[in-house]
């Protein structure tokens, strides 16, 4: 696997919410984009994926086989995360009401494994197309699923960041769960909103196409541009390149 990734607090934020971690070995990529008022949100973030590491750091994943096993295993990772920034949020006043988003992915035999909770969001980018594998969880991709709001409705409207679930808001987590075949030369991108809320798709791709050969380039390029274009988030991004060696271990 080809890893790059970056976090920058763009241009008009004084702090930055969002955090990242990679454990090469494991092939496990974590990321986080923190909410709450204060510090909190910078808390939770680091909170989540420093729990999520430890987790996996202590819990080796190469022994599982299973698929069943392996979402178990990320499930448990993040409900372990979410004891934790729950619990800080109610032992502590200044923290009241922190959370985070997270998306976590695991890539091995061809497979790329990937968990997420709130609007952080995992890209498989083949051929010239980009998918988004995650769905958020925010409250008008809520009114988009039922019908009242349309997709081009959905990208104006004010309350588009209004996320309806994150780790630590609740005492139970409640992520999706998704494995996605992959092939080699297929790049994957975690990313908090501030990239695709200042991105289109076209803008995405069309840095990928440029700097598909290396993706530390890759990663700063998106999040570079990100901030050109108004920078009025947090933004980081993970870009995982698939080799051979990742299709048949």
């Amino acid at each position: 696997m080809h890893v790059g990734f970056k976090s920058d607090k763009g241009v008009m934020r004084t702090s930055n919410e969002d955090a990242c971690f990679v454990l090469l070995p494991d092939k496990v990529y974590v990321l986080a984009d923190g909410v709450g008022g204060g510090n909190s949100g910078e808390i939770a973030s680091r909170t989540a994926v420093s729990e999520i590491a430890n987790y996996v750091v202590g819990h080796p994943i190469s022994h599982l086989l299973e698929k069943y096993e392996i979402v178990d295993y990320l499930k448990d990772a993040i409900d372990t995360a979410n004891r934790k920034i729950y619990g800080m949020a109610n032992a502590h006043e200044e923290n009241a009401g922190m959370a985070t988003t997270t998306v976590v992915v695991h890539v091995r035999n061809g497979q790329a494994y990937v968990a997420n909770i709130g609007d952080s969001r995992a890209y498989l980018f083949r051929d010239r197309a980009l998918t988004q594998i995650t769905e958020d969880h925010t409250y008008v991709n809520t009114l988009v699923k039922a019908g009242v709001l349309s997709r081009e409705e959905a990208e104006m409207d004010e309350r588009k960041n209004v996320i309806v679930k994150a780790l630590g808001a609740d005492s139970m987590a409640d992520p999706d769960f998704f494995r996605v075949e992959i092939r080699e030369d297929d790049i994957l991108i975690l990313c908090s909103d501030g990239l695709y809320d200042e991105l289109t798709d076209e803008e995405i791709i069309s840095l990928i196409e440029e700097n598909k050969d290396n993706m530390s380039e890759l990663a700063r390029e998106l999040v570079g541009r990100a901030n050109q274009n108004g920078g009025r988030d947090n933004t980081t991004v993970i870009c995982l390149k698939v080799t051979e060696e990742d299709i048949d271990e």
